[in-house]
């Protein structure tokens, strides 16, 4: 997805809540279905489940062209950067592969600008707009709700690794969870060792864990170290690729940049490097499609 696009997507989120006066009175934005060659765009909004406040969470829902009858779909969520390109980078492949998206904004419902210093303290708090978003999802005439799924980079990541968990995932709807979860670079040091982010007791849905070797949140094992810990019937149900060279964001296609995060190098902080890589970020995103296609039972 260009520039241009996100920026506009941005800018009519950001004025649908500017229209509402406060996230939690607002009505949903209207809906203006923008059509490409893949997928039809909408502008929707849904509540988040059970925050202490009210809060209603703005997205695009895309849902392919080609689709006949239900279709499975994918939430994306992500990094602590907000909206980039990387959500319609992914989310076009997983179009052409006949599987609709639901690309969420969790920062402006709340006010926050995204980045270290303007995000939630904490990823559980954010889980409340996954958890809307699957209902949202499997209310939706044109969604299979037993074929749900979430993605995510960076603290979108966390969120598609805890939800995969017994534990958070119980905050959802009774009788709804994800069945896949392909969190990108995760920020695999950070689980159970920090409270609020443990990583275990799964529910048994398919994690597939994609890691840059260069990823200077982590150690290069890291993510190897996170899976080789987990309980035996837990490793069943993840799988890892890690990406020789790969950074920390290497999907995200804009010129290269360095971020401070205190929760980079293991949690000493520091200053991070994400530079584009276009041959990692095809590699894992054809893989993403195949997880998310072999989970749905599409054809390939």
């Amino acid at each position: 997805m260009r520039q241009s696009v996100v920026r506009s997507w941005i800018s009519g989120l950001l004025l649908a809540f500017a229209l509402s006066g406060c996230p939690q009175q607002q009505e949903p934005p209207k809906d203006d279905p923008v059509q490409t060659p893949v997928a039809r765009h909408h502008y929707v909004s849904f509540p988040a489940l059970g925050t202490a406040t009210p809060l209603q969470v703005a997205g695009r829902l895309s849902l392919p062209t080609s689709a006949v009858g239900k279709v499975p779909a994918v939430v994306i969520t992500h990094g602590s950067s907000g909206v980039d390109s990387r959500g319609g980078f992914h989310a076009q492949a997983l179009h052409e592969a006949g599987i609709a998206t639901l690309e969420i904004d969790m920062w402006s419902a709340r006010g926050l600008s995204g980045g270290a210093e303007g995000r939630p303290r904490a990823v559980p708090e954010t889980l409340p707009d996954a958890h809307g978003a699957l209902k949202y999802l499997s209310a939706h005439p044109s969604i299979d709700a037993s074929r749900i799924g979430i993605m995510g980079f960076s603290w979108g990541g966390v969120m598609s690794m805890l939800t995969a968990t017994r534990k958070y995932a119980a905050g959802a709807e009774p009788g709804q969870r994800f069945v896949a979860h392909a969190p990108f670079y995760p920020v695999c040091w950070v689980y159970n060792r920090i409270p609020g982010y443990e990583f275990g007791e799964l529910t048994g849905a398919p994690v597939f864990i994609q890691a840059g070797e260069a990823d200077q949140y982590d150690d290069p094992d890291s993510c190897q170290k996170l899976v080789e810990s987990l309980a035996r019937t837990d490793r069943d149900s993840v799988s890892l690729t890690v990406y020789p060279g790969a950074t920390h964001g290497w999907d995200r296609l804009e010129s290269a940049v360095q971020i401070s995060d205190p929760y980079s190098h293991k949690g000493r902080g520091g200053m991070v490097d994400i530079a584009p890589s276009p041959e990692t970020a095809e590699k894992s995103r054809r893989a993403m499609v195949d997880f998310f296609r072999r989970t749905f039972g599409l054809a390939p």
